[in-house]
Formats: structure tokens, sequence, C-alpha cells
């Protein structure tokens, strides 16, 4: 992190004067360097007159820091966009102000000097080949002053003393969002409180099933419901609710917070490529709980490249048979239904010959975990996200109905697929939001716990500074979340705004879980602290619904074509 507390003594008021003008005047300097970024990459990735992937690929660095730096660039816009709704609301007030300049001045700082696209790569300036001019013209007055003196030791000193202050909000800073989305997740904070967060660490540390007690509880709260609309038996509420829901459970465990995104993927397959009657027949049953899903999509040897899968669906009379191996499936035991990938055209090698499933089985026990004709399967035994179990999964001739083709219709399953990686990578966002919440609620509490040298941990600067990082960060990922959420309420295409909020979310959660294991020292290593546990868990942030580098390639094509 660029840090510099050289600026600005203890003795004076850490915030800017003149904060939110100076915020926005930085935006167009950060806009002007993106517009650099982008010719410069678009010259180094266009063969004729088309972006090439090829050269993409050779030019990886550059393309990926790329996607960042525009990732940056809109998560800036996005915390003044939720400055200024608080101070027409009335809320922005010292913890807000201070989250804000901060962020500016660390993001800022970042994009001048290199941003971390993990803890071991840093992306600079030079890398995608932005000139000195370029780069010497981006250090306006208003970033200049940004960078020297927004985030400070005093500034961030201050922003924990606050949060101690007011250690029973339920976010650090308002969150932007209006009173009913609010009461949604004070009564899912509860929940968490109450039923997940005093059992979670025991159910990861013997890799025990989330007890079906809860999945019954969520249900009856609308879990697996939210989004669906009214009319085939959900609440028909918006993406920005399956956020907050998302975050809070995911805070009390993200095994919890994962519950609903089987039910979310599915769901949104059924919408957006079900015919009327697979809607009528199965949205009811996932909005109820009465019928647990699981995604069915990734092979062994495939991984984030679905396009090659080889698990094929040969037609018998009215039925088909699934024949082929799969891997990664979450929660596949006990489940009632699959969302199954499979090539229906043997003579493909891409994803225009692969069709998707419903795929009807019955749910299995612990001495019996797949009890379905033509199935087997063995459990990957995971570092965390343990609560619904791993599998990989062997079909050989197995049964599904005719009627379970979804859209009644082959070569539509690549298609149908991508409909859903907004919705998806929405909710994980979310998702990783709420454990980087809980990386802070633990590394804080600990830090106002553990004496050493006759003081608390909390009143050391280095510790301090983490958890102001962590607030301000999380706050970051947060309202890029949020916006992805309210473009896919208002029915416009976001797959670049989702793709940007899984992407920081991802490291954001994964610094947060370090950063609290490392306030919690030797503890932390120790399984009996939840940190251990926390720090397993944000570590497949970065690598389901699509691996950080996938993120950014698909980000960068995006920007780029």
């Amino acid at each position: 992190m660029a840090h510099d507390g050289q600026h600005m003594t203890e003795t004076v008021t850490p915030i800017l004067p003149e904060l939110l003008a100076l915020t926005a005047a930085s935006l167009p300097a950060v806009a002007t360097i993106v517009a650099a970024a982008k010719s410069s990459v678009t010259a180094l990735t266009t063969d004729g007159d088309r972006i090439s992937g090829a050269l993409i690929e050779t030019h990886q660095t550059a393309a990926h820091g790329f996607a960042w730096l525009a990732t940056y660039d809109q998560s800036l816009r996005q915390m003044q966009a939720w400055a200024d709704r608080l101070v027409a609301d009335g809320k922005f007030g010292e913890i807000e102000q201070l989250i804000h300049q901060i962020a500016f001045g660390e993001y800022l700082s970042q994009i001048h000097g290199g941003i971390q696209m993990n803890q071991g790569e840093m992306v600079r300036l030079n890398d995608m080949g932005v000139g000195a001019t370029d780069q010497a013209a981006f250090v306006t007055d208003a970033v200049a002053a940004l960078m020297r003196r927004a985030n400070t030791q005093s500034a961030r000193t201050r922003l924990v003393d606050l949060m101690q202050e007011h250690s029973a909000n339920v976010t650090v800073g308002a969150s932007g969002l209006d009173e009913e989305l609010e009461m949604i997740r004070e009564q899912f904070r509860r929940y968490a409180v109450e039923k997940v967060e005093p059992f979670a660490h025991d159910w990861h540390l013997k890799d025990e099933l989330i007890p079906i007690e809860v999945i019954n509880e969520l249900a009856e709260m609308g879990v697996f419901g939210l989004t669906i609309p009214e009319e085939y038996g959900g609440f028909g509420l918006s993406k920005s609710s399956m956020c907050v829901v998302s975050e809070e459970l995911s805070r009390g465990y993200i095994g919890v917070g994962s519950l609903g995104t089987r039910s979310e993927i599915a769901a949104e397959l059924i919408l957006c490529g079900g015919t009327e009657e697979q809607k009528q027949k199965w949205l009811p049953r996932l909005a109820s709980a009465e019928t647990l899903p699981t995604a069915v999509f990734t092979e062994p040897n495939t991984g984030s490249d679905l396009g090659s899968l080889r698990t094929r669906a040969t037609k018998k009379g009215d039925d088909w048979e699934i024949t082929g191996n799969k891997t990664w499936i979450t929660h596949a035991a006990r489940t009632q239904i699959m969302t199954l990938l499979a090539r229906t055209d043997p003579d493909t090698t891409n994803y225009k010959g692969l069709s998707m499933f419903l795929a009807e089985k019955t749910p299995g026990t612990v001495d019996e975990p797949f009890p379905t004709p033509g199935m087997t399967g063995g459990e990957i035994e995971v570092l965390g996200y343990r609560g619904m179990k791993e599998y990989e999964l062997a079909f050989d001739g197995f049964a599904v109905k005719g009627e379970n083709l979804l859209g009644g219709e082959t070569g539509n399953g690549f298609k149908q697929l991508m409909q859903t990686f907004e919705s998806a990578r929405i909710q994980t966002a979310a998702r990783a939001i709420g454990v980087a919440q809980s990386a802070l609620d633990v590394g804080m509490q600990y830090a106002q716990d553990r004496k050493q040298f006759s003081k608390a941990l909390i009143d050391f600067p280095r510790v301090s500074g983490k958890l102001a990082m962590m607030a301000v960060e999380i706050m970051i990922a947060r309202q890029l979340t949020y916006f992805s959420a309210a473009e896919k309420d208002a029915d416009r295409r976001c797959d670049l705004e989702a793709g940007m909020a899984k992407l920081l979310g991802a490291r954001v959660a994964w610094a947060c879980a370090d950063n609290a294991l490392q306030i919690h020292g030797g503890n932390g290593f120790a399984l009996e602290y939840k940190v251990s546990r926390i720090l397993c868990d944000a570590r497949i942030l970065n690598i389901f619904e699509g691996a950080a580098e996938i993120q950014a390639q698909v980000i960068a094509r995006r920007l780029l074509g």
C-alpha cells in the first residue's frame, strides 16, 4: 500500500478540505490515463483491424493490467457516486469522509506507482506501454494533493478510533442502500450471528455438511426464491437484495452464504433458457428449496475452457444418456437436480455442440452419497469452503428425461450458461465482501483484546493501519458490487461490471483475511482460531466463478474489443 504519513501531523484534522471537489477533480485524470493505456494496449494486441486473442495472450501482463486499471477507474467513480448520494441524504459523516479520502489516496497512488493484481504481481503504467508524458500528465493538482495527503497515518488512525466507537454498526460507514435493503441486511445479520457464527468453525474443523435445519430455516426466510419472479413462487426481489443477503450470510460462514448460489444459477438458467413448462415445474421447487440444485459444468481437463468439454449426451429414444467425468461439483451429494452441461453433437470440438440438462437424481446419504444408477462420485478434500463438500463425478449411461433438455433444443448450452455469469459473479463478489468483513470482525476484536508491551495491539499504527485499509477496501468492493447489481436490476448488460466486482472483491477478501491472520500472530496459525478458517475460505474466491486471470482476460477483451 502506498501510504504517506510525512505531510500531516497528528494535530491536523485528517479530513481534507474540499474533499469531494478534490476527488471529483481527480476522476478526469484517471479517465485520461485509462484512455492512454487502452490506446497502447490496443496497438500491442491488434492484428490488422481486429483485436487478436493470440496477441492478448502474448501481451497478457499489459492486457490484464489494463483490466485492473479500468477496474480501479470504475471503483473510484462508484466511490464518488456513493459519496454524492450520502451528501444528498445527509449521511456523509466523518467515517464516510475518511473512507472516501483514503480510498482515493490509495488507489490513485497505486495507479501512479503500481497496481497489485495479487500479492506477488504488480502492474505498472510502463507495463501497459503508457509513456512518460502521459504519466506526468496524470499527476494533476487534485491527484497530487490526494496522493500526498489523503491516505495518511493520522487518517487511518482516526478511522479506526471511530470504528471502535461505532462498533455496533452493521457496516463500517453507511452502505448507501435504501432503508428496505438495510432492514433485510439487519435480519440476515441477526440470523448469522445467532445461528451460523457460533457453529461455523466447528463445521469447518469437522468437515461437516451444513445441517439441513439451516437450509430449512433459510428456505423459510426466502433465500432460495429471493430473485425468482412471484409468478413462479419466488419473492421477485432485486439482485441488490441478493447481494445484501449473500454478504451477511457469508460474513457468518461462506458455506452458508453460498447455499443460495446454486439456486441462483439454476433459476437464472431456467428463466433465461427454459421452456414455459420447465419454468412452471422447476422454479417453484427451487424457490421453496423442495428441490436443491447443483451445477455440473467443470471437467478434469478443461477448467475454465468449457468449450472443450467431453462429457457426452447420447439420444436414446425420447431420452438421453450421459457419459463422462465432472469435477469440483459443490453440494453434489444431497441435491435433487443437476444443471449439467454435456456435448450432444459428437462431431463438434467447441462450445457449439453443447447442451444443458436438468438432470434429476436421488439425494444421497453419508453412507451412500450417490445412489442413482449410472452415477458415481468421490469427495475432494479441500482447505476451506467445506460446508457443502466438493466431489468428482463419473457418469456411465446416466439417464435424463427428454423433457429435461433445457429449452427443448440442443446446441444452446454454452449460450445459456453465459447468461448466468452476470448474476453468478455479482453474487460471488457479494460473498467476497462478506468474507472480507468477517476477517475485519475477528481481526479488530483480537487487536482490541490482545495486549503486547502494555497496550492493546490496535494502538500500534501498523495494526490499526491494516484494519483501516480493510474497512476502506471493503467499501470500495461493496460499491462496485452494488453498482453491478443495480445495472442488472435495470436490465442493462453488466458482464463487465460484474467481472470487475468479482475481480476486485476476491483480492480484497484475501488481503483482509491475510492481514487479519497477521494481526493474530502465531495464534492465527492455530486451527482453533476462526481466522485460520477465514483465510482458507477466502482463498477460493480468486479461483471459482472464473479465476482472476480468466476474469482479467475477459474484462480486457471486452474493453479492447
